[in-house]
């Protein structure tokens, strides 16, 4: 007669002993009559049917502007979708667990319709875990109210007697589970802190009226932006004086005519045209006034003015301060970045993709597509040489780390910020990838990051294009760069 191993015998005995658990804490729940509950407990899980409340919460998150909270709106639909097809697709498929049916439950609190799929796990509670968790990588205050919430879901299952607790738990551990990895494969951005300095600000009398400023404006700029950005201008500040180029006009030469009359220079169009009006400016020793009124208006968001009522505050209340610029070879200003070799095309890529799939997913398909069909190019800097196809130069320090620098907190750091990929190596793209998908590029060998006051290279094989503000200058073979520290004051609200 064949007898069961002793090892088998106590698992057994184990696996028996919670599943009495699990009914009897079922049991005691389902005899449970708590008013309160009655009321909560049932609208809620009929609530998150499919996925309808976190759906709804999701889209609640998105409408608050807050750049964390869209984030963790994104992640935490991704991580739920993800997680129903494990859960319903693979879990339910291998551990069949018929539920405990509801005749225990009274008969208001119990679900209209029955589920007829397996009871483990909880399809629910797996789904409120990974929305809860993954909205908490991005945003820690909102995971946690969102726990809470999720933590009634996963009751409201047992509560109405659709599940068994143990079902619930298990529910929850894939939940998270799934939203763990999913941090691990495309790391949350995390919101890094640089250390705070007192602005050098600059006595600017108030112009209420916006007299003594002279604004020069594209009216076709931004697909139209730059006329709404005009009429907005002429209604607020109406001592101003507009000058509107036209498609046949030098802009430098015309900004220069304007700052010869102006006491504060106003520049209305993209972030190409903000560097040749922060020139002038830097030159004339006026300052700038930056009404956005491009297609992405970098420049103005990052010192405070993502709109023009932003700046129009600003020339009313007379608040400037300095901010960086960035001299290269002597001959241009550089506002924003510069970048030789593919990245042009890895942010048109990720910025094509972004609001689809959020900017962390987005920035990893642009780098795959961008290592894969893009030819190389060869610098020398300290004495050092290597083979890149992505490098990204900024004007002050850009967050996050890493290879999607999205935003600068500060412009008055008297640094540049410089990142190269390095694809020479053996198996470089492969490595770097890899790196990317396990959240430790900036630990690879491969990534170089470096934040110095000047930076300088050379191009090994022959002039190569460089691009800088959106612009692209005729090809180079020598590039230097020199951060110009407090140089330029601007109108920005106040810090």
């Amino acid at each position: 007669m064949a007898r069961s191993l002793p090892g088998s015998r106590g698992f057994q005995e184990i696996t028996e002993g919670l599943s009495t658990l699990d009914r009897e804490v079922f049991d005691a729940v389902a005899g449970t009559e708590t008013p309160l509950l009655d009321a909560i407990l049932p609208p809620l899980t009929r609530a998150a049917d499919h996925s309808k409340l976190w759906m709804g919460i999701a889209a609640l998150l998105a409408a608050t502007g807050n750049p964390s909270l869209r984030r963790g709106a994104v992640r935490g639909l991704l991580t739920l979708g993800v997680t129903s097809l494990v859960t319903n697709q693979v879990a339910k498929r291998i551990w069949r667990r018929e539920r405990p049916g509801h005749t225990a439950v009274p008969l208001l609190r119990r679900i209209h319709r029955y589920p007829r799929s397996n009871s483990f796990p909880s399809g629910h509670s797996a789904s409120a875990a990974a929305f809860a968790v993954g909205v908490g990588m991005e945003s820690a205050p909102a995971g946690l109210a969102l726990a809470g919430l999720a933590s009634l879901v996963g009751l409201s299952r047992v509560y109405t007697g659709a599940h068994y607790p143990g079902d619930v738990l298990a529910g929850f551990g894939i939940g998270a589970a799934v939203a763990v990895a999913g941090a691990r494969l495309v790391p949350p951005v995390v919101d890094t802190k640089l250390p705070p300095t007192e602005p050098l600000t600059v006595d600017t009398p108030p112009r209420v009226d916006g007299a003594g400023l002279v604004v020069v404006i594209n009216p076709a700029s931004g697909s139209g932006t730059g006329t709404r950005v005009l009429q907005q201008i002429r209604q607020e500040l109406p001592a101003a004086e507009i000058v509107e180029l036209t498609s046949d006009d030098d802009v430098a030469q015309v900004l220069r005519s304007a700052a010869g009359r102006a006491e504060v220079l106003g520049i209305a169009g993209g972030d190409g045209t903000v560097g040749t009006a922060a020139a002038v400016a830097l030159d004339t020793g006026l300052p700038l006034a930056v009404f956005p009124a491009g297609t992405f208006n970098h420049f103005a968001k990052d010192i405070g003015c993502p709109t023009p009522a932003k700046t129009i505050a600003a020339v009313r209340n007379g608040t400037v301060s300095r901010v960086d610029l960035i001299r290269l070879n002597q001959t241009h200003i550089v506002v924003n970045t510069a970048s030789i070799g593919a990245y042009p095309q890895f942010v048109a890529t990720r910025e094509r993709y972004e609001k689809r799939i959020g900017k962390p997913l987005a920035g990893g398909y642009a780098l795959w597509k961008t290592l894969r069909g893009e030819r190389s190019v060869r610098i020398r800097y300290d004495n050092t040489t290597i083979e890149t196809s992505l490098f990204f130069l900024g004007n002050s320090i850009y967050l996050p780390a890493g290879f999607a620098p999205a935003r600068r907190t500060r412009m008055d750091d008297g640094l540049i910020d410089v990142r190269i990929l390095e694809v020479g190596r053996r198996f470089a793209r492969l490595r770097i990838l890899s790196a990317l998908a396990l959240g430790r590029l900036t630990r690879s060998p491969l990534y170089h990051e470096l934040q110095v006051p000047e930076f300088s290279f050379t191009a090994v094989d022959g002039p190569t294009p460089l691009a800088h503000d959106g612009e692209v200058s005729p090809p180079l073979t020598q590039a230097s760069f020199a951060s110009l520290y407090r140089a330029l004051p601007v109108f920005r609200p106040p810090r």
